[in-house]
């Protein structure tokens, strides 16, 4: 594993890589173990070089959340692989090998573990369980969790699969193409970053895979808690730029269908009297009105780009009514038909 580089962002996490990253060090065989500090301000870099001197330390000059935070780090690094992965992980057993097997097949970019809780060890953890997709609308959704229902892990989803999008929890990538897609969008700061990213990876034609003989446990919300206005606000501005960016077609009717799916949102966070959820909503879509000509741009400059999509991963239901409507609880219950 001399190819592979683990590579942990850190921000003022000195409690997380105290607890977490002695997991890493354990099962992480000869691979290179690297935390990228995003200019913290508590004791983290003093607690690695005295309890972790095996583990290579990349200073980053400012907090640019965590796509910069990558972009940044990963410049420096020559590995072939790299592992994404989140101070908040605990790793097991041997679970590099099954990740760096799968990497060798054709045309794969990247892959995932199964990714379960920690707080919940027998459950899917919520960001990313056993792999992601996007419905028609390009709500994000996974094996194991459908929007806020997580299921209890029973080893149904144990199969290796081709999937939409890997989590940034945990994610094996091939540097070459993390480089050649230009890493996470830098505007996005953190979250939904590397599903727009896997989206990028998808139109160039490369396979995006999980497998869950590699499984590690993830604690969530160490960062933000998943109801946080802050959270939601991020999810929901950057969920918006990401379709403007990566939509194939003709963009408006699209924008408007999503657009009037987030005014349903809004407005359940308002009749619940959750004040600063609502206002996330207004402040993203505000956001996205102010940014309209950047994201064109972008959306220009991927289009010269696109060679062949590969659109395995894409769930041609819409999985806002079968969540809330038809009260579909499980992935398995899908109709299995309408994935591509």
């Amino acid at each position: 594993m001399h190819d592979v580089a683990v590579v942990i962002l850190n921000w003022n996490g000195a409690h997380l890589l105290e607890q977490y990253l002695p997991s890493v060090i354990q099962f992480s065989g000869d691979a290179r173990i690297v935390v990228a500090d995003n200019a913290s301000t508590d004791n983290s870099i003093r607690i690695l070089k005295e309890h972790f001197p095996e583990v290579d330390i990349i200073r980053n000059e400012e907090n640019g959340g965590f796509a910069k935070g990558y972009n940044d780090a990963l410049e420096k690094i020559g590995s072939k692989y790299y592992v994404l992965l989140n101070s908040d992980v605990k790793v097991t057993e041997n679970w590099l090998t099954p990740l760096l097997s799968v990497m060798q097949e054709t045309g794969v970019a990247a892959c995932q573990p199964k990714i379960k809780s920690l707080r919940n060890p027998d459950s899917f953890e919520h960001a990313g369980a056993s792999g992601g997709f996007l419905d028609k609308n390009y709500f994000p959704f996974c094996r194991g969790r459908i929007f806020s229902k997580v299921e209890a892990d029973t080893g149904q989803y144990d199969h290796a699969r081709e999937v939409f999008w890997a989590s940034g929890a945990a994610m094996m990538i091939e540097a070459e193409v993390y480089h050649e897609v230009g890493g996470m969008d830098e505007d996005f700061f953190a979250h939904m970053e590397e599903i727009d990213m896997c989206w990028r990876i998808k139109q160039l034609g490369y396979r995006i895979m999980v497998e869950p003989l590699s499984v590690v446990y993830h604690l969530g919300g160490a960062t933000l808690e998943y109801t946080s206005p802050r959270k939601i606000y991020l999810n929901f501005r950057n969920s918006l730029e990401m379709i403007v960016k990566n939509h194939e077609g003709s963009l408006f009717p699209k924008m408007f269908n999503r657009l009037c799916h987030d005014g349903l949102a809004g407005t359940m966070f308002l009749l619940k009297a959750q004040f600063g959820q609502f206002w996330a909503v207004f402040r993203a879509h505000m956001y996205m009105y102010r940014n309209i000509r950047k994201m064109l741009k972008k959306r220009r400059a991927l289009q010269l780009k696109r060679t062949k999509m590969n659109y395995v991963g894409i769930y041609r239901g819409n999985i806002v009514w079968n969540a809330y409507i038809k009260r579909v609880k499980k992935f398995s219950d899908l109709n299995q038909r309408l994935f591509r």
